[in-house]
């Protein structure tokens, strides 16, 4: 199947997609807000650089879309019809990505949480998981 864009009007699209504050983002940072935590945003020195940081916690928390990061089991991570080979290199790769990133926080010392898209669904069970992983 042919693109239905030129090169260049595609390079503008993809350009637009969000890589932060994207709405799962500000959704869980303002639930975390409501909850009393408070945290940072986006802190370069640390590996992947994290959505969420939570210093008081040395805690990460990582905001990741179903889709573009494979989440196990969930119907939002489906394989593309077309293209199949090009999209399960990369989604392969964001996986793998992730998996060492995580390994990288932790032997700095750092607890990783990982919120899905798909989470977001149900606000009550969302602030129950991060009360109960930050121990508070």
């Amino acid at each position: 199947m042919t693109d239905v864009f030129s090169k260049s009007k595609r390079s503008e699209v993809m350009s637009r997609i969000k890589g932060q504050n994207t709405k799962p983002e500000l959704v869980v940072r303002s639930l975390l807000h409501r909850l009393g935590y408070r945290f940072r945003l986006h802190r370069a020195t640390l590996p992947g650089k994290p959505d969420i940081v939570l210093p008081r916690f040395k805690t990460v928390i990582f905001v990741h879309g179903c889709f573009w990061h494979r989440h196990k089991d969930c119907r939002f991570a489906y394989t593309p019809k077309s293209r199949t080979d090009f999209w399960l290199k990369k989604l392969g790769s964001n996986v793998i990505r992730d998996i060492q990133v995580t390994s990288d926080l932790e032997i700095l010392g750092w607890r990783v949480i990982t919120i899905w898209e798909c989470e977001l669904r149900d606000m009550d069970q969302l602030s129950i998981k991060i009360v109960t992983e930050l121990g508070r």
